[in-house]
């Protein structure tokens, strides 16, 4: 039996990915767009960056995310946020779906059957965990974020920069890069910044909803969370382990949504003794997306 080779997986989308990228979206006047359930800064900062994009091009847009259909507090006040469509408001089959920072159709909650209904399916992703769901792809392996293959995307489709979208821009770099000290970062992601930074948006009260805005409560959650935090010299092959755990009781106590919580690990993950940081506590999808970390 002769044996073929998998085919491989580029690392980057070629130039006919982009292409069939944007003819398909130059070719619908309506489109959905969908980001994973409890989007973070990147998944909802680059959904509506894309549709604030092509709201000024004419095109009907119809943004959403799964249920809870709850946008972050720290999310709020991005631009766009005012054109969420409810989940029960999207079409059944639509002409074109795209979907932003979800490396697999599960991640869609609810939205994953629009997957098999829709006529096309074009996927934006940077996670190298993606599964090539979908008919079309731009999953870019080494972007620091999904952010920057929509600026790439809305460059190509001709579109200028203005405040509003750079700002939804900037606030999926700031957050998937952990403000610009991950590994991701690169020369190229600063200089996206730059870019972004020049249309003249107030990035100083953007960083500050989205990093440093909580409200009195979250500090006597965090204090509970840190208190409980337990050092494993051992784990991870001799690295170190650090972790703790979060409480549906105590962020109900203080009044906070579970995407509070989410702040505990960029404290627990800065002990030095220690390469590998988990968290545990909340539903199986917080656990999925917030509670791991490694040093790269």
């Amino acid at each position: 039996m002769t044996e073929h080779p998998l085919p491989t997986v580029p690392t980057v989308p070629t130039e006919a990915e982009w292409d069939k990228a944007v003819a398909a979206i130059e070719g619908h006047r309506e489109v959905v767009l969908a980001c994973h359930v409890s989007p973070d800064g990147d998944a909802l900062g680059s959904m509506l960056a894309l549709a604030l994009v092509l709201r000024r091009r004419g095109v009907r847009v119809l943004p959403s995310f799964s249920e809870p259909f709850e946008v972050p507090e720290s999310l709020a006040a991005l631009p766009g946020v005012g054109l969420l469509v409810a989940p029960s408001e999207l079409p059944a089959s639509p002409s074109l779906l795209v979907t932003f920072d979800t490396g697999s159709a599960d991640r869609l909650g609810s939205l994953a059957g629009l997957v098999d209904t829709a006529a096309e399916v074009l996927v934006v992703d940077h996670h190298a965990s993606n599964t090539r769901y979908g008919s079309l792809q731009l999953v870019d392996r080494t972007a620091a974020a999904t952010a920057v293959l929509v600026e790439e995307l809305a460059r190509r489709l001709g579109e200028p920069l203005d405040q509003d979208t750079a700002a939804c821009l900037y606030a999926g770099l700031l957050t998937d890069t952990g403000s610009f000290r991950f590994a991701a970062t690169t020369a190229e992601t600063h200089l996206l910044a730059a870019r972004l930074l020049r249309t003249g948006f107030r990035h100083d009260l953007l960083a500050r909803q989205l990093l440093d805005s909580h409200p009195v409560g979250w500090l006597a959650m965090v204090g509970a969370a840190l208190s409980r935090a337990r050092l494993e010299p051992a784990a991870a092959g001799g690295l170190g382990l650090v972790w703790t755990e979060t409480r549906v009781a105590e962020l109900a106590a203080a009044g906070l949504g579970a995407d509070q919580a989410e702040s505990v690990i960029d404290l627990v993950r800065t002990a030095a003794e220690a390469e590998a940081v988990r968290a545990f506590g909340l539903s199986e999808d917080q656990r999925k997306r917030l509670m791991v970390w490694e040093r790269g």
